[in-house]
């Protein structure tokens, strides 16, 4: 009977990531993004219903997270770069800041408890759904992207939140560089880069720092990585994206955004009233 109950949890488990990235798959073509602001979200759903720890959920959320972002942001860089997108010389000036930023945001994300990493995820659903819902194309902080010193610290910022918040940073840096005047294509192809730079030392940190809590995570678990989650969640969400992106051409640009905007503030509300209950 013993041997039985891991077979059936993981069926369990895998039957929850496919629906999982069914779910994922459609919000991602739906509205343009697939890193961790629709993933991390689903996960956290799906790791409660099959009764991981409430401590560790978060973690496991975020780690699985990291992982799936990585052949993404791999295949988003090399498209990009193959059309002549990619800035260059700001990817360069933020490449280290970027993986300090990364390191140091792992180190801290796996000694900090689960309250850390939802309160990183609120703060980052609250100003992204701001910055949809009530941001102007005319909101700028320059002409031209900044020095090495003010582009370091915003490289470090991006690094050291987005293992925190199981993100590729690719919004806050794709932000951080149309608010510089720079052209959004660019700003995307450019931010692509750095999602290789940060899920790729960001997952390791997160299956490093889960190793020590194996005996109380999932099956087929790799420390606070899921294996089935990044494998399943990350091929069905793939093949669903398509969908969402055909849905996603019923809706003007405008609309998107604010419907973008208030999933992002529903999902932030539902970490932070779990903050203070």
């Amino acid at each position: 009977m013993d041997a039985m109950i891991p077979l059936a949890q993981f069926l369990w488990l895998a039957g929850a990531l496919l629906a999982a990235g069914l779910a994922t798959g459609i919000l991602a073509g739906l509205f343009g993004i697939g890193g961790g602001a629709i993933i991390v979200p689903v996960l956290f759903e799906v790791f409660a219903a099959v009764g991981v720890a409430p401590e560790l959920r978060m973690h496991l959320a975020v780690g699985t997270s990291l992982a799936i972002i990585i052949p993404t942001a791999l295949r988003s860089y090399a498209a990009h770069r193959a059309r002549s997108a990619v800035r260059a010389d700001a990817l360069r000036r933020w490449a280290l800041p970027v993986v300090l930023g990364v390191v140091a945001g792992t180190a801290l994300a796996s000694v900090s408890p689960d309250r850390v990493l939802k309160f990183a995820f609120v703060a980052f659903a609250a100003l992204m759904s701001g910055r949809l819902l009530f941001g102007r194309d005319h909101w700028t902080l320059g002409e031209q992207l900044p020095g090495r010193a003010l582009m370091s610290a915003y490289g470090f910022g991006v690094g050291l939140s987005s293992p925190l918040i199981g993100i590729s940073g690719g919004g806050i840096a794709s932000v951080i560089m149309t608010l510089y005047r720079v052209p959004i294509h660019q700003a995307i192809a450019t931010s692509a880069g750095l999602g290789v730079l940060i899920a790729i030392p960001g997952a390791l940190g997160y299956v490093l720092g889960g190793w020590p809590h194996m005996a109380e995570l999932p099956p087929l678990s790799l420390g606070y990585v899921s294996v089935p989650g990044a494998v399943l969640v990350g091929s069905v969400a793939t093949l669903a994206a398509p969908l969402g992106a055909r849905l996603a051409h019923a809706f003007t640009k405008r609309q998107l955004e604010v419907a973008f905007g208030l999933y992002l503030l529903i999902v932030g509300a539902r970490f932070a009233w779990q903050l203070v209950a």
